[in-house]
């Protein structure tokens, strides 16, 4: 079987790549696919349908644009991966891993055990909590196994 596994969340570090790369070395049956994580386009992303007189309808219409690819690519995976980070709070990472479980779509979070108590009820939900992107490899690994 070969998988589809969207990556979701905190878009400041590497830990895609990191887990794609580790995917590769294991030579796993995966696709990956992902929200774009380039911060300024993701923000523009609505601005084609014509300048907004506030911040909130411009971040409106982004979001909204935003939710087309998201949307799209979390129902045609098999799996998801939620990556919360420290930076900055990920609330649409918090959407989407809601997302997955009213379509029931298995997800796994990925994050710091310091903030356990803040998703407790997003990590109730979700197949197994990673603490680091070769878990979460490890994991790919176990499942996609033949």
């Amino acid at each position: 079987m070969h998988w589809t596994v969207y990556l979701s969340g905190e878009i400041h570090t590497d830990w895609r790549q990191q887990i794609i790369d580790g995917a590769a070395r294991e030579n796993l049956p995966i696709e990956f696919t992902s929200a774009v994580t380039d911060h300024e386009a993701s923000d523009a992303a609505g601005d084609v349908l014509g300048d907004e007189s506030s911040n909130f309808w411009r971040d409106n219409k982004s979001a909204k644009v935003n939710q087309i690819r998201t949307k799209t690519l979390i129902e045609a995976s098999d799996l998801v991966v939620v990556r919360f980070g420290d930076r900055y709070k990920q609330w649409n990472a918090a959407f989407d891993a809601g997302y997955c479980a009213a379509l029931q779509i298995p997800y796994i979070t990925l994050h710091d055990p310091d903030v356990i108590h803040p998703l407790k009820e997003v990590d109730g939900s979700a197949m197994a909590w990673a603490q680091t992107p070769d878990q979460v490899v490890q994991i790919l690994k176990y499942v996609t196994m033949a």
